[in-house]
């Protein structure tokens, strides 16, 4: 069987598709799968399904949903497999397990690449960095289950995988800063700084973007637009590293990356 979560649910078992139409049921698909090979709680799925306001029958309902998922998957196994349903969607321990490789849930691939990148990080390697997390990438469709009514245990997890993609998109393109690759990913920063308009990691890779393809006074620009938006919005000001960061595009010098990185926490240091 193969799931796909980030983007439109879809589940595939034997090249037939097994995706279930009625929310519920989706609903308790997609926190299967997010646990394949882990018993998920009735309790969670309650909780998924209902908040704190389960129905009367809330056990026989939720065996209702299982019910229907397994004559899905059984409609997908071929005649004489030696599997039912059963075997693939198990009731263990007052709970339930989808027993499928976990590769084959495109969130679990998605974590393996970006756990590659990370190491690779670690080792300063940045062309493996490019490649895996651009890898990784390229398994989202569009937002985490797009079209799936989530309730609090999906909500923390679209969450959590939301922020990973943000968290591996910056990681990415840092790397291919790092590689020269300033101008190929211009129009990309162009978006993300419009969308993320306090994201200060962001705004720093788009000036050092912007500087080293010439264009000094539109990364200046970038700066005074996260400055506006941050004063506007929360009252602050830009960090110190980015307030460095304009001064060194307004004196014209040729080193920026460290400007890019955190600056360290003096009172840190001194302690340690």
């Amino acid at each position: 069987m193969r799931i796909r979560l980030l983007g439109e649910l879809e589940a595939v078992l034997n090249d037939v598709s097994i995706t279930p139409t009625a929310a519920k049921p989706r609903q308790v698909l997609a926190l299967l799968a997010l646990n394949a090979r882990r018993i998920v709680s009735v309790q969670s799925l309650v909780e998924e399904l209902w908040g704190h306001h389960p129905p009367p029958s809330v056990r026989t309902t939720l065996q209702t949903y299982i019910l229907q998922l397994r004559k899905l998957i059984d409609s997908a196994l071929p005649a004489g497999s030696g599997r039912t349903a059963k075997d693939i969607l198990v009731t263990r321990f007052d709970g339930y397990l989808l027993d499928i490789v976990p590769e084959n849930v495109d969130v679990c691939s998605y974590e393996r690449l970006v756990k590659a990148g990370q190491q690779a990080l670690a080792r300063g390697d940045h062309e493996a960095v490019s490649t895996l997390l651009g890898m990784a990438l390229t398994k989202w469709q569009s937002r985490a289950l797009v079209d799936v009514r989530i309730g609090l245990l999906l909500s923390l997890e679209v969450a959590r995988l939301e922020e990973s993609r943000l968290n591996a998109l910056e990681a990415r393109i840092a790397a291919d800063i790092q590689l020269g690759r300033h101008q190929s990913v211009l129009s990309e920063l162009t978006v993300l700084t419009a969308q993320q308009p306090m994201h200060e990691n962001l705004c720093a890779h788009y000036m050092v973007s912007l500087y080293r393809s010439g264009r000094q006074w539109q990364a200046l620009q970038a700066y005074k637009t996260l400055r506006t938006t941050l004063n506007r919005e929360l009252g602050v000001e830009p960090s110190l590293r980015l307030r460095r960061l304009q001064q060194a595009v307004l004196r014209s010098e040729a080193d920026l990356d460290v400007l890019v990185e955190p600056v360290p926490d003096p009172a840190r240091a001194t302690n340690a």
